[in-house]
Parts: C-alpha cells; structure tokens; sequence
C-alpha cells in the first residue's frame, strides 16, 4: 500500500508499547508526565510511549492529558490488573486514508474476503490452499489453536482442560485461564494503540464482528501465539502469587522483544495492500490523502475539499 506522505502515520515502530498504572497520580513533568505513588516519583517519557493504561485509583491532571495527545500517546482507563477497557483517548494520526480503505474493503464482499484469507494466512507457517472455504479455514484454525495450547501445557507442565471463566467471578477462574485473560487483555491495548495510531477503525471488523473492538480482535489473534499464551503458560508454572501482575510484565517484556509495535504496522499494510487489484480499483484507493479531504456531493457523488464554494451563491 503505497504512503503519500510518511508525515501522516507516527513512528509507532519505534516506540515503547505501554505503562500500567494504578493507585497513583499521573501529573505533567516538563514536557513528559510523571506518576506520583508510595514509591515516589517515576518520570514517564512519553514521547517514546505508545498506551498510558490507567487502573483503579488512577488521577491525571488536564496538562498531563495535554502533553500525552501532543506527543501522540493513547490513553486507556481500565478495569484492575487491566483486564477490561472503559474507555480510550484518540490517537495521533489524522488522516482518514486508511480508514476509508478499511471501510471501503469491509463493505465489498469479495475485498473483505480477500482480507480475511490473508489474516487466516498470517497465521500458519505453510500457504493455504487455494481451494480452501472460510468453514474449511476455520477448522484448521480450531486445529492450530488447540495444539498451541497443548504445547505450551507440556511444556510448562501446567494442566489445561480448556478456556472457561466467568467475567463477575474473576477469582474463582483457575489461574492458568486467569492469566490468559491478563495477558489477553495487555496485548489488545497494544494492538489497539497501533491500529488507532495508524488511523483505522478498532470497530470494523473483518472476522469478528458486532462489537466495537471486533478488528482489535481480528488482529490480537494474529499474536496469541506468540504472546498472550505462552506468557500465560510460563507464568501459572512459577505460582498464583501476584499473577497477574507478573503476566502484563511478560507481555511487556515479549512484545518489546519481539518489536510487536513495528510488526502490527506492517501487518496492517499487507493486509489492506491492493497492488495486485487492476489499475481502476486501485485509483479508488490510490489518492493523495495530504491534501484537503474531499465534500461529499448528493449529485455529483465527491467534489474538491480545501475551496471556497461561496461563488456559487450568485449563480
């Protein structure tokens, strides 16, 4: 997918992926943030952070809202141990570019088709084959799944019969299913920060639908693998004390490690790329999204954005 200008996406490739925070207060420090506990002062850099995550207990000042937006960081409250998302800020990009090629992808059958294929794609090491339905993919997704989990199970020893927890009875999950629900939770943050920054739309999604983090999810799962369960496995293996605490900083420490931030953005662009489309569809995509967006027009369908139309008054 070619980018017009480099200025209209942040260098979320280079950025630290988050910071967790509860029972604190978050304040402006010269022109970063710093967060103010019973250890003291911690000074945040946030020009270098993609997701502030803000726990129960959390206070932040307007100024440290200001200097967060300014420097192109998402805000999230959360529940405790981040495990659920109460609300999010706005990222940094602001350009509709690639927001209106994911709409416009997600509206017509055969393009979001050809998305999905390529998310089940990503995901397993040999080609599919060509012949394959979504209910054939599907299963050998299942497949996959199934046997990630058995891995990890005989590698860490940790028993696992299968994913069960109630949302209002967190503590009676077993831990194993508790962590996969941390570490889940974590890696959705992050993908959300991405896809936000990036300038698309956490709501439409392309396997999951209805909800309105239904791409996060579409996304996250690309992960799962690679992340969220085997941090989840290796941390029940050393013991319940502080579980959850010792998974978000697993998490952390793999998707720094890996350079998830840097892999999600190229994720993203494979799997909206429309080189391969004829040279008409791709003039639909294929604009110049630095200059003015365009008005829409009930007769003409899209007419020049950036003009002053006061003319026509006298005409």
């Amino acid at each position: 997918m070619p980018i017009h200008n480099l200025q209209i996406l942040p260098q979320v490739r280079d950025s630290w992926s988050y910071v967790y925070v509860e029972h604190a207060i978050v304040e402006q420090d010269d022109k970063a943030i710093a967060v103010f506990d019973k250890e003291g002062k911690t000074p945040i850099p946030c020009a270098a952070l993609s997701l502030l995550m803000l726990g129960p207990g959390t206070k932040i000042t307007h100024s440290a809202i200001k200097t967060l937006a300014e420097n192109g960081c998402m805000v999230a409250w959360t529940g405790e141990e981040a495990v659920r998302f109460y609300a999010i800020g706005m990222g940094e990009t602001r350009s509709s570019a690639n927001l209106l090629r994911q709409a416009a992808m997600h509206g017509d059958p055969e393009l979001r088709l050809r998305v999905v294929r390529r998310m089940y794609e990503m995901r397993f090491p040999e080609p599919l084959e060509s012949g394959l339905s979504i209910k054939q993919i599907r299963g050998k997704e299942g497949v996959r799944v199934r046997e990630t989990y058995a891995h990890w199970s005989r590698e860490t020893g940790v028993k696992w019969e299968g994913r069960f927890y109630k949302q209002n009875d967190w503590r009676r999950a077993e831990p194993i299913n508790r962590a996969l629900s941390a570490a889940n939770s974590c890696l959705y943050g992050v993908v959300h920060a991405a896809i936000v920054a990036a300038g698309y739309s956490p709501a439409l999604g392309f396997i999951h639908t209805g909800k309105m983090l239904s791409f996060v999810y579409d996304v996250a799962d690309l992960y799962k693998a690679d992340i969220s369960i085997p941090a989840a496995f290796r941390c029940t293996a050393a013991g319940e004390q502080k579980l959850e605490s010792r998974v978000r900083h697993l998490c952390r420490d793999l998707i720094r490690e890996k350079r998830m931030l840097g892999r999600i953005i190229e994720d993203l662009t494979r799997l909206f790329d429309v080189s391969d489309l004829d040279q008409h569809e791709v003039e639909l995509f294929d604009r110049n999204y630095a200059q003015p967006g365009g008005l829409w027009d009930p007769e003409e369908g899209q007419v020049e954005g950036g003009i002053n139309y006061g003319h026509e008054e006298d005409e």
